[in-house]
This record gives structure tokens, sequence and C-alpha cells, in this order.
């Protein structure tokens, strides 16, 4: 006769949700040859106005991404929206990159690229254009300005 299937345990729903921006392996050169880790950049929220980007190194890329989930949590910033976008125009630099946010008209969605991209999504941010001014490719320093812009806004008087 066949077993009663046993009750599976339901997982709670995460509380942010996140996307890893970048991957990568590092490496440390040592008397015996090379040894391997991985860095990732990993960008949470809860689209609905916190956000937070963080950065580890592990092992593993499981590991890594653990890790980089944890300090993610500790730099959680609250971004203040009116109606789906930012109130005003900022402008923000974090070491060689620099960034530019517009707020837009309802329905012209997230017109970005890359890590403000996944920034601006995870926020909760629903229309903005944005510009990377700086020609910097580096996610990570991208990923930082966009916080840092978003830490610059103001809460508007009558949003």
């Amino acid at each position: 006769m066949p077993r009663p299937r046993e009750k599976r345990e339901k997982r709670e729903k995460a509380e942010f949700d996140q996307k890893t921006v970048d991957l990568r392996r590092v490496t440390r050169v040592v008397a015996g040859g090379r040894r391997f880790r991985f860095r990732t950049t990993l960008v949470i929220g809860d689209r609905n106005g916190r956000v937070g980007v963080g950065t580890a190194k592990g092992a593993d890329v499981a590991l890594s991404i653990d890790k980089a989930y944890r300090a993610a949590k500790k730099n959680i910033i609250k971004v203040f929206l009116k109606s789906g976008t930012i109130p005003h125009e900022v402008r923000a630099k974090f070491g060689p990159s620099e960034i530019i946010l517009k707020p837009a008209a309802p329905g012209r969605g997230i017109i970005a690229g890359g890590a403000v991209r996944a920034v601006c999504e995870l926020a909760g941010v629903k229309d903005i254009t944005t510009k990377i001014v700086s020609r910097s490719p580096n996610k990570l320093n991208n990923a930082k300005a966009t916080v840092e812009a978003l830490k610059m806004l103001k809460k508007s008087k009558h949003g």
C-alpha cells in the first residue's frame, strides 16, 4: 500500500526580491599557484521603496550570493516615490561613475540599462529616465551611484 505523501513544508516568501548584477571570479596568487574566489554584487528590494546593494566574496557562487544578500540587507535605504516616479531630477557620483536620474511621465517605463535598471526596478520605480554620464562600465560603481542618487531625493510637499 502506498504511503501518504508527507506534507511539504511551505517556505515563507522572501522579504526582498534579489537580482545578481555582477558575478566575477577573482584570483589571489600564492606560492603554490592561483586561488580562485567569487565576488557577487547583488541588488535587493521590496519593489515598494526599499532597496540595497551588497557585495561579497566566497569560495563558491552560492556562498558569495548568500553573503552579498546579508551585506545588501545592512545597506537598505528608503526611496521617496511620487506616483511611480521620482519627485525631481538628481545627479550623483560614486567613484568614477556618474549618473543622472530624471522623473518620467506615467506609462513611460524604466529607461535604464544594466545595474541602474536593476536598482530602479527593485526600488519600485515604475517610470524613470536615466543616463550614465561617465564611461565606466563597472556595474558595482554604477549600482552604488544609483543608490547615492536615490538617497538624495527629497520628499515632495504634495506627494
